[in-house]
């Protein structure tokens, strides 16, 4: 188990506007918490509790199907992409993925696949799902307008939303049926080291089962337990290739007791497919030196997908296209 979660808090309010003092005092902590940790826990009050509430109702509700149903919901398109991926050998990983789902008519497809019956749908679930992760959004987008603007390089900023899409993903951690009842009231690694591959996670749980925890520079464990309502910020390592490496993207992993059952969700930003991904010239420079080679990120989706020796934390990014 990992030591006491010491990442920085920070509170995004409703007022935070740029240009203001706040605004900078705020941007300095989220440079320096990403610098430091990769990752850092947010309170934004544009997301209240009920809908909240509601999301982590909703996320049961499509992991908690009958299996035929979800494995029924997959897409060729992409590795994680939209529809249903799961389990590993030792305990229950499952994923149920919206890709660009702030487009309603994705959200409606989708839903459309996984309750068939009647053709009608879900249309509560599509509207929580809709209003969730606009609202996800507008924080993601708030955050790396600070990162780019704390660089001096905002100008790009109009460009880094526009060839980005948002993927909405439910997870559900369980112990598997071969896991021996008398291991059943120990922790278990149910989640292996690793980064996230795209520019940044905001995840939210429903705070009744923790377990992610986030290595530290010097190579220990840290619990990361936010409050019911706050969320956790982590940078992928699309964002750490594109700031040059200015930037961590944390090795996280989830450790819990196999007797529970844990759910979470997360609104992942992610590259357009075919936009290449370069840090900018302002980034480089005799002190850091390029880092990594342009890459296209569906390229690297799929080369973490097949490399089955490169899914931990020790090579991904770097073997991909360090230089």
């Amino acid at each position: 188990m990992g030591l006491e979660s010491v990442i920085p808090v920070i509170t995004f309010s409703d007022e935070l506007k740029p240009g203001t003092t706040e605004w900078d005092s705020v941007r300095a902590r989220v440079r320096q918490a990403l610098q430091e940790y990769g990752c850092f826990e947010a309170l934004f009050d544009k997301i209240p509790s009920e809908l909240r509430k509601s999301m982590m109702g909703a996320t049961r509700e499509m992991l908690d199907i009958p299996m035929e149903k979800k494995t029924a919901v997959t897409s060729d398109n992409e590795p994680f992409g939209t529809g249903y991926t799961g389990k590993s050998s030792r305990a229950s990983w499952e994923t149920m993925g919206i890709e660009d789902v702030i487009i309603p008519e994705n959200v409606t497809r989708f839903t459309n696949r996984l309750w068939p019956e009647g053709n009608t749908g879900n249309p509560s679930f599509d509207k929580t799902v809709g209003v969730f992760s606009e609202k996800v959004a507008e924080l993601d987008q708030m955050i790396r307008r600070m990162v780019l603007e704390s660089f001096g390089i905002e100008k790009y900023y109009d460009e880094h939303i526009d060839k980005s899409r948002y993927g909405l993903r439910a997870m559900k951690y369980e112990a598997s049926e071969n896991v021996l009842l008398e291991n059943m009231d120990s922790n278990e690694v149910v989640l292996i080291p690793h980064t996230d591959k795209n520019i940044l996670t905001i995840l939210c749980q429903t705070g009744e089962i923790d377990g992610l925890e986030v290595q530290t520079k010097d190579g220990k464990w840290i619990n990361v337990n936010p409050s019911p309502d706050s969320f956790v910020v982590m940078l992928g390592d699309s964002f750490h290739a594109w700031t040059n490496g200015h930037l961590q993207a944390p090795i996280h992993r989830v450790v819990m007791p196999l007797h529970e059952t844990r759910y979470s969700v997360g609104l992942f930003s992610n590259p357009k497919a075919g936009y290449i991904i370069k840090a900018p010239d302002e980034l480089v420079d005799e002190e850091h030196p390029v880092r990594f080679k342009p890459f296209d990120y569906k390229e690297y989706l799929n080369f973490f997908a097949t490399k089955k020796g490169y899914t931990s934390h020790q090579s991904g990014i770097k073997v991909f296209c360090g230089v």
